[in-house]
């Protein structure tokens, strides 16, 4: 007898088609959270440095001296500045058009059908609304539509289009801003290592999982210290070791060099077209890793027998 859910069947509620409309409406929410999350960082951020420039006796151990009065000041103006911001965070405030400020209703936020309904435009100020919305929206339900497809009517397929949802939402963060935030990575990386640890990754025990994520972090921590020692420059940032290390986790240490090299092959391909088009970003460099989840996501889609097959290891 087929497995059931609320009395329906897991052949329907986790077919493609089905975690695809599943995946229309996380990927309304993952424009959200590659909107937001960034922001809601920042004012921790701006936060700490509040709470830094109030610390008298921080400054009297460091410096030897008490905290100069212009340091002071810059704080209480910035618990100032702080106090008077709006409440923001993933669920509040309800989303708005970032030209008017108009409040979005329910109906104009339905995923892919509101932006074809509007023709992509605010429905008060006929702004432009941008295609990437409806386009994370697509990926998102691919990828969803992928995971039903590739491990079957099984609950663990949910467990697998939550890595996709993060690894998308990392992609999209790192693109605008070159952070990958630790609030996805390390959640993604401890999810990888308690999956492995309850046997649900076949082929994946609790050792290889740790090996992955050590083989993952290791290896590129190794690669920017190398860099920098031989350079002078910081060739990539933190958050890139710990996602390759959640790659790992994932995936075991033998994916580790094959996600690099697809990432580095598409990275150096885009880059170069930005190049020729002008489009590079200050300073003149690409982030990594949005090609790190790339190649994660392959790997997960495809199969890591497949992708070493294609390299002919």
């Amino acid at each position: 007898m087929a497995s059931s859910f609320a009395g329906l069947p897991l052949d329907l509620l986790l077919s493609p088609w089905a975690l695809a409309l599943v995946g229309l409406m996380v990927g309304s929410f993952l424009n959200v959270v590659a909107h937001r999350l960034p922001l809601v960082l920042e004012r921790q951020w701006w936060g700490d440095v509040h709470g830094q420039f109030g610390d008298a006796d921080s400054y009297r151990r460091v410096f030897g001296a008490a905290l100069p009065k212009p340091l002071a000041d810059a704080g209480a103006a910035l618990e100032t500045s702080m106090a008077a911001l709006a409440p923001l965070s993933l669920a509040r405030p309800a989303s708005r058009c970032l030209s008017c400020g108009h409040r979005i209703r329910w109906y104009e936020n339905i995923p892919l059908v509101s932006w074809i309904a509007l023709r992509g435009r605010c429905s008060a100020c006929k702004s432009a609304i941008g295609l990437r919305y409806p386009l994370v929206e697509g990926l998102s339900a691919l990828a969803f539509a992928a995971c039903a497809w590739r491990y079957g009517p099984h609950p663990v397929t949910l467990l697998w289009c939550a890595v996709a949802a993060t690894l998308l939402a990392q992609a999209l963060i790192d693109w605008d801003t070159t952070v990958l935030p630790d609030d996805l990575t390390l959640p993604l990386l401890w999810a990888g290592l308690g999956a492995a640890a309850l046997g649900w990754l076949p082929g994946l025990g609790a050792t290889q999982s740790i090996a992955g994520a050590a083989a993952g972090y290791g290896s590129l921590w190794a690669v920017y210290w190398l860099f920098k020692l031989a350079t002078g420059k910081e060739g990539m940032g933190y958050g890139d070791f710990k996602l390759l290390g959640a790659l790992g986790a994932w995936f075991g240490w033998q994916a580790i060099l094959p996600v690099v090299l697809m990432a580095s092959v598409l990275g150096a391909a885009v880059g170069l077209v930005m190049k020729a088009t002008g489009s590079l970003r200050e300073g003149r460099f690409v982030p990594f890793g949005p090609f790190l989840a790339g190649g994660g996501m392959v790997v997960m889609l495809a199969g890591l027998p497949t992708v070493l097959g294609w390299m002919g290891w």
